[in-house]
């Protein structure tokens, strides 16, 4: 079971990567419930071998592209994100280490699975995945836009993709009030 929760992050991670165009040391942002994709409601039956199985996948993925993946802890930890200290040089650092239901077992497979991992409150990443509802929008850099996947499930989780595109100023969309001036 767990080899395929594997190939099927690794399948997901490597679709948003190749839509979002992610270039090296660009991050995607990825929020999982263990407890969704074994078929539970999140929040309720936190699985570290689940969680290690699919950050195995997103991990090799991100891997391949030079990417960095940032974790997203449950709300116990107000959804900080567990990253790479290199992918955040200028960040301010939080003083936690996320545990299995006190943080999420994707957070803490990450952190055990990172070189030099860090806690910080906020990242503006490039793109993401959202396996099971964890609303990972308030880590997505403006313009959030949804990206439907092919592979759009992991296990019984429903994974959400989202990317982001420069904001539009300016062209024939804008508007010029000549009474403000």
């Amino acid at each position: 079971m767990f080899n395929n929760l594997t190939t099927m992050a690794y399948n997901s991670a490597v679709e948003i990567i190749n839509i979002a165009n992610l270039k090296e040391k660009d991050i995607l942002v990825i929020g999982c419930s263990t407890s969704e994709i074994l078929g539970e409601k999140i929040g309720t039956s936190s699985s570290p071998e689940a969680a290690k199985a699919v950050f195995d996948g997103i991990y090799k993925a991100a891997c391949e592209k030079g990417v960095f993946v940032a974790a997203q802890c449950c709300e116990h930890l107000n959804r900080a994100i567990i990253i790479e200290r290199e992918a955040v040089p200028f960040s301010d650092i939080v003083n936690v280490v996320p545990k299995a239901k006190a943080g999420g077992s994707f957070a803490t497979a990450a952190y055990a699975a990172f070189k030099n991992p860090v806690a910080v409150e906020e990242i503006k990443a490039q793109a993401g995945l959202d396996i099971g509802f964890t609303m990972i929008g308030m880590h997505i850099k403006a313009v959030a836009v949804p990206v439907r996947l092919e592979n759009n499930k992991i296990g019984n989780a429903v994974v959400l993709a989202a990317r982001s595109r420069p904001k539009f100023i300016g062209g024939e969309r804008a508007h010029y009030d000549q009474n403000l001036t």
